[in-house]
């Protein structure tokens, strides 16, 4: 329900603005609103490592309240590339719209690769992006295998890749579950990195990190 309220809200104001930047910085207002009436207490560090300039961050994915953490977190010049069947969801696919987000299909190769195509202009024209590379999660606690497109679309387009641990999600809204605990949530900007070391390194950093095994 809290999340339903706050979609809500964020649309609903969103609907009203006419640039992406501030309806980001809505969402991005309302996420770290959300995080203080639901007594979770918020914290980031290193945001002082984000490059000034265009750049990709890839972070780890362990529970749904990881993409409202991180609009809480980044400052409001990223876009998010979403997996395709999210855009589907009533209201959600709107406001992501709404906010640049950039789908793309995971399951049909044709269609994949014309959307990371898509994905590559909108990195072209200067868009910084953020993605989370194990593109799903599960019960475990773990760090799955990094799919290719963020690292792919950072050399392609000279940018650097900014590797972001977060910690405590899956407490807070364990997967399975719908409620949502008092848990400590923190956003920790590691390092940024040249895209052509970046797929391996920031795996095994942000494992470290957050202290889960990587998956075989």
């Amino acid at each position: 329900m809290s999340f339903t309220v706050l979609g809500l809200a964020v649309l609903g104001i969103n609907l009203f603005l006419p640039k992406e930047r501030q309806r980001r910085a809505v969402a991005g207002a309302l996420s770290r609103a959300f995080m203080r009436v639901a007594g979770i207490p918020f914290t980031v560090k290193g945001l002082e490592r984000l490059p000034q300039s265009p750049c990709v961050v890839v972070a780890n994915h362990a529970s749904y309240i990881d993409a409202i953490v991180i609009v809480a977190a980044l400052p409001p010049d990223f876009a998010f590339v979403i997996k395709k069947e999210t855009e589907r969801v009533p209201l959600v696919g709107l406001l992501l719209r709404r906010l640049g987000s950039q789908f793309v299909e995971r399951f049909d190769r044709h269609k994949g690769a014309t959307d990371a195509r898509r994905v590559l202009k909108v990195a072209a024209q200067g868009q910084s992006l953020m993605f989370f590379p194990e593109g799903t999660f599960d019960e475990r606690r773990q760090i799955g295998r990094f799919l290719n497109g963020a690292f792919a679309t950072a050399a392609r387009s000279k940018m650097p890749v900014v590797a972001v641990a977060i910690h405590g999600t899956r407490d807070v809204l364990p997967p399975g579950r719908l409620a949502v605990y008092r848990r400590p949530v923190c956003v920790e900007i590691l390092e940024v990195m040249a895209a052509d070391e970046a797929r391996q390194r920031s795996r095994e950093i942000i494992a470290s990190a957050v202290g889960d095994p990587l998956a075989p």
